[in-house]
């Protein structure tokens, strides 16, 4: 390999916008039915759809997925979604599982090894408003029934929905007839997750939450009686409150309920013992199993995530750390803590358990996200899912580092910087890289630590990215969330611009050519950034993707039912504050932009509608600013196919290539209007 010396931005990499696209996405609901490990897995190939994955116990084959196209295992719960499907081994004919299919909603049941395996449906469709909706079910044969979230919609608007937890008959006669499915709950609580059964069946826990409080603000669990006709008696809450998130809740074996909440500003586990639970002890008794500041939950963003499993030794498998989360099994007899072998640096929030075997998905800086089974016998982890595969040389890859940063007064910034990498490409002497801040969505997500192919694409192109884990993300503590509350559109754009000249300072970054980027509420943070008088003439330009532009439009229709009140957290009540929602709207303030930017949006788009681009483009028409606007049809909040993807990452690449001044003749050039 010749080594060449040439301008950042110029090198050339074999990983390409197609590359990225294919690999787009990871792994998401591990789960067990009996010894067979299942999961759902991206197809940006295949329309975007997900997959529904199955590796038997007996070394038969790899993998496969039980459903052609087009079956997509997705919910819409929440907007966001929640576990798509359960399953139940049985000693005959193998297991039965159901799921959600993404194009209808409708919960279907599919028995993969019956001799015409078709899956039937169970749930019927509902003309009013998006309908209804399922998530996070428990199948019970024993029963003939799934327990599950109902989302049901009763209007036309995004809002008019409630929330129950809801029974199913197995046999299909509910497929027809709404009167078939058993309400388990009451809709009086705006949120609510799927029942989680007690080891012997007689209790169900679940967690619920109102608005305007979001889940990581405060939950709480309810408990009920299970009776014997399958009704749920005596609901009472055990844990939680207005000031205390919860995250989960599951049950030992020996019958206590187990909930990792962050009544101490951390996300700690703790325990209910069975009396408490039953309702013979006093209500909030729990114990610490392993008091530490690090969190052993994280922000419910998708119903059903598993940050923890109490496994049939007594033992619980549990995600913990500050930042990334890794794998440990705590003994809750003595609190002590063993973390699993293995490169993995994050684990996501889906553990799953069978026997001894703890499933769950996990990535590095050098691998992306695999499905990997520790046994807790042995200590021995290994990968037997949707295996990483170097596709090109990992010397492509960056080489990242974990940053903290100082930010306005005096606070810590936490950030993962991604320096520009190739095995046979450096810049003249003197030359400093380009780098773009990428700002994360949520705004209670994190950047998480993992091998990216997207930012793979541009650091092996000489384009520097640094992913800022701004105050308000998850990961550093509830101090730490509670930053952005009242000041977002503030201490997100203060953060990544104070990680942005540190980088110019420190002489890491031109200070010319700094861009910074974000979807969601990154695309906020980014539209902000590039009207705020904070950071004028930091940024050379933008990329913005589905994001909030208008404040007021978003709190009052423009958004789904799930964050429809978010803003009273980040911004603070509209009718107390009108200025703050006008002040911090990049749609009000078009004339403060002059950099260029690019805007993509999914145009099925109902979380953050195109609506909202309309209006800000609207804005910016005439006033001399280059920018460029992709809207793509078929897609919503988040992109999902590779067509999409593909498009969306070179129009970038080429926005950087005509601010930052060097030549990229391998991609589309990126129309800019003004």
């Amino acid at each position: 390999m010749t080594y060449a010396t040439a301008p950042y931005g110029t090198w050339e990499s074999p990983i390409d916008a197609r590359l990225v696209a294919a690999h787009d996405g990871h792994p998401e609901y591990a789960g067990t039915v009996g010894a067979e490990v299942w999961w759902t897995e991206p197809r940006p190939a295949e329309g975007g759809r997900r997959a529904l994955m199955r590796l038997r116990p007996d070394g038969s084959g790899p993998a496969e997925s039980v459903l052609p196209e087009p079956w997509n295992v997705r919910s819409r719960v929440i907007e966001y979604g929640g576990r798509p499907w359960a399953g139940a081994a049985r000693a005959e004919g193998g297991p039965l599982v159901v799921f959600v299919h993404h194009a209808d909603q409708r919960m279907y049941a599919f028995e993969p090894d019956a001799s015409r395996a078709e899956p039937r449906p169970l749930t019927p469709v509902s003309a009013v408003g998006e309908g209804l909706r399922w998530a996070d079910p428990v199948v019970l044969p024993e029963r003939g029934e799934v327990w599950c979230v109902l989302e049901e919609f009763t209007g036309q608007r995004s809002t008019d929905v409630r929330r129950v937890i809801a029974a199913v008959p197995l046999d299909g006669s509910a497929a027809s007839d709404r009167s078939r499915i058993r309400e388990l709950t009451g809709d009086a609580d705006r949120f609510t997750t799927g029942p989680r059964l007690s080891p012997d069946g007689r209790r169900a826990a679940w967690l619920v939450w109102d608005h305007p409080r979001m889940p990581w603000d405060g939950t709480v669990v309810r408990l009920a009686d299970v009776t014997a006709e399958g009704s749920f008696d005596d609901v009472r809450a055990v844990a939680g409150g207005v000031r205390e998130s919860v995250a989960q809740v599951g049950w030992a074996a020996d019958g206590s309920l187990l909930y990792s909440g962050d009544a101490n500003g951390w996300w700690n586990l703790y325990r209910l013992d069975a009396a408490a639970a039953d309702g013979a002890g006093a209500a909030g008794a729990a114990t610490p199993l392993c008091p530490r500041e690090e969190e052993f939950g994280g922000p419910l963003w998708k119903i059903g995530h598993q940050w923890f499993q109490p496994l049939e030794d007594g033992t619980v498998a549990v995600l913990h750390g500050r930042g990334s989360l890794r794998l440990g099994v705590l003994d809750p007899a003595t609190g002590e803590l063993a973390d699993a072998p293995g490169p993995w640096t994050e684990w996501a929030p889906a553990l799953a358990a069978a026997g001894t075997r703890v499933i769950g998905i996990a990535a590095s800086p050098r691998s992306a996200y695999e499905v990997v089974e520790l046994d807790t016998r042995t200590g021995h982890t290994l990968v037997v899912g949707s295996a990483h595969t170097d596709l090109v040389d990992p010397a492509y890859y960056p080489d990242p580092a974990e940053r903290v940063f100082p930010g306005p007064d005096g606070r810590e910034i936490h950030a993962h910087l991604y320096p520009p990498r190739h095995p046979a490409a450096g810049a003249p002497d003197g030359e400093l890289p380009p780098y773009v801040v990428w700002a994360h969505g949520g705004p209670t997500g994190r950047a998480p630590l993992v091998l990216d192919l997207e930012i793979a694409y541009f650091t092996s192109r000489g384009i520097g990215v640094a992913e800022v884990n701004y105050g308000g993300s998850a990961g550093y503590g509830r101090a730490y969330r509670d930053r952005l509350r009242e000041r977002w559109g503030v201490v997100d754009v203060e953060d990544c611009a104070a990680v942005a000249r540190a980088l110019a300072a420190e002489g890491t970054a031109d200070p010319a050519r700094l861009a910074i980027r974000g979807g969601s509420a990154g695309g906020w943070t980014t539209a902000v950034s590039l009207t705020s008088p904070l950071t004028e003439g930091l940024y050379a330009c933008g990329t913005i993707s589905y994001p909030i532009l208008d404040l007021a439009g978003w709190a009052t229709g423009e958004t789904h039912d799930f964050e429809s009140q978010y803003l009273v957290s980040l911004v603070g009540r509209a009718e107390e504050h009108p200025e703050r929602y006008r002040d911090r709207s990049p749609v009000h303030h078009a004339d403060r932009v002059t950099a260029p930017f690019l805007l993509l949006q999914g145009l099925d788009d109902v979380i953050c509608p195109p609506a909202q681009c309309d209006r800000f483009l609207a804005e910016v028409a005439g006033r001399g600013v280059p920018h460029a606007y992709l809207a793509f049809e078929g897609e919503s909040h988040g992109f999902r196919r590779a067509e999409t993807i593909t498009r969306a990452v070179e129009a970038e690449l080429s926005l950087y290539a005509q601010v930052f001044g060097f030549d990229r003749p391998d991609v589309p050039r990126l129309e800019l209007t003004t």
